[in-house]
């Protein structure tokens, strides 16, 4: 059992990290591999996000495939939340802050990514 959940969460935050690179304006890891501690941050902050989602679905649903529809659920709102955040600060542009090594805002955008994991977790039934 452990080993087909922990395959599942793995496929799964392969996938979602790559449509969360879709929806970025930088390469994630290309950005890492040049030392851009914002990206670090932010990418970490979507990694801990997705895997905590994860849990709470595993944690609530007895099968495999009750914690993957809840876990795809929370990972939409992830997603959500992460454009929320580009469109409710127009005063600058995340992503081009993210990809310039702006180390505030991806730190801001890191510990959204966690905290609202949280609350999406806590609320998968």
């Amino acid at each position: 059992m452990m080993v087909g959940y922990f395959s599942v969460a793995v496929l799964q935050l392969i996938v979602f990290l790559w449509l969360f690179e879709l929806v970025t304006k930088y390469k994630c890891w290309d950005e890492i591999k040049r030392g851009n501690v914002a990206v670090a941050m932010a990418t970490g902050g979507k990694i801990f996000g997705i895997c905590n989602v994860m849990r709470f679905s595993i944690e609530a649903h007895s099968s495999v495939y009750g914690s993957l529809g809840w876990s795809m659920i929370g990972f939409l709102l992830l997603m959500v939340a992460y454009l929320l955040f580009e469109f409710l600060t127009p005063v600058f542009n995340i992503d081009k802050e993210i990809a310039s090594d702006n180390r505030a805002i991806g730190l801001i955008s890191m510990i959204i990514s966690v905290s609202l994991s949280y609350v999406i977790g806590a609320s998968i039934l």
